[in-house]
């Protein structure tokens, strides 16, 4: 008996320790995340994009398309030069609809930063929808495994929810969504209300997509990233060939029409939530119902659950400034 009993014992400990080991290799859940950004006409989408990279190079998330939601024809190939660099050349980009906005930055930058980049005359090509790339990912992805981020305007998801089956899913859009979809983070809206630049510049966009949004929605409003100054540092202390270094230096001179120092942060809180526990950065308020009007007035209601959340400030505003100053710095591994 006492041979047995060892023999049970030693096939247990093996057991214990192997699992142990199994559970020390298994990969953890990162989210995989697709990024819809306007890349212009401010330039915090800059920033934004740098976190992502930044984050997905550290292993915390996976990069699965950048999608312009801004039809300026400056955008998508900008959004390409910042993937080239981080080495994700092959992600998918795509552009909005012809009834997207369309608005050119004052300064030019983007424009700017293709010259001082490509050194070559900037290139039309044709890029594909973003109502395709989202439903062909969507398509081949897991069940209730895609994060989408927006930091710009809702037209892109708009369409998506509006969309038919074709040829890469029998389902529609809505379907698609509330099949593979885990949860949305959007740079959108004023809390407890407001009128804000990406809501209202396509209202009717964004009534017809938060409206029919079936899945959770988290909201970064304006007055989170309002208080959150960053990019000096990068403009100071990135490399020369680094183009969020470059961008930075030029729009904290250009932009604005005097010199600044730091830029707000708006679309980096957004890309931070989505991928890290945002509970650790700001109190995250509901759930509730964002409501919307149709001129893009938003205002909160805490008494019904449409699974809306909103974040507030929870640090001092520098504190945040420095974490996303950091990531922003991050450059592409070898």
């Amino acid at each position: 008996m006492r041979y047995l009993s060892i023999a049970v014992l030693s096939t247990l400990i093996f057991v214990y320790v192997s699992s142990d080991l199994l559970a020390v290799n298994a990969k953890p859940h990162v989210p995989r995340i697709i990024f819809d950004t306007d890349m212009g006409p401010d330039y915090d989408d800059i920033g934004a994009i740098a976190v992502l990279h930044a984050l997905a190079s550290k292993g915390e998330c996976e990069i699965l398309a950048t999608i312009a939601s801004d039809g300026h024809f400056s955008i998508a190939p900008a959004i390409e030069l910042f993937n080239g660099y981080f080495n994700r050349s092959d992600l998918p980009v795509g552009v909005p609809s012809s009834a997207a906005p369309n608005f050119p930055s004052g300064n030019a930058w983007n424009e700017a930063i293709l010259t001082q980049f490509n050194k070559q005359p900037l290139k039309q090509r044709q890029y594909p929808k973003a109502v395709d790339i989202y439903r062909e990912i969507l398509a081949r992805e897991k069940d209730n495994s895609v994060t989408i981020v927006t930091v710009g305007f809702l037209s892109n998801i708009s369409d998506l929810l509006n969309s038919g089956p074709d040829k890469f899913s029998k389902l529609s859009g809505l379907e698609l969504v509330r099949k593979k979809v885990k949860n949305w983070v959007a740079m959108a809206g004023a809390f407890p209300q407001g009128r804000e630049f990406n809501i209202e510049r396509d209202a009717a966009a964004s009534y017809n997509a938060i409206s029919k949004w079936p899945m959770p929605i988290l909201f970064s409003g304006f007055e989170i990233g309002d208080k959150i100054m960053t990019g000096g540092r990068v403009s100071k202390q990135g490399s020369a060939v680094n183009p969020i270094a470059w961008g930075y230096a030029y729009n904290l001179r250009t932009y604005a029409g005097k010199e600044e120092q730091n830029r707000q942060s708006w679309d980096q809180t957004a890309v931070l939530c989505a991928v890290r526990n945002p509970d650790k950065y700001f109190y995250v308020n509901g759930p509730g119902k964002f409501e919307l009007d149709k001129e893009g007035n938003n205002s909160w209601n805490p008494d019904v659950d449409a699974k809306h959340y909103f974040l507030s400030h929870k640090f001092p505003y520098q504190k945040l400034g420095d974490l996303l100053d950091e990531l922003m710095l991050t450059e592409p591994k070898k």
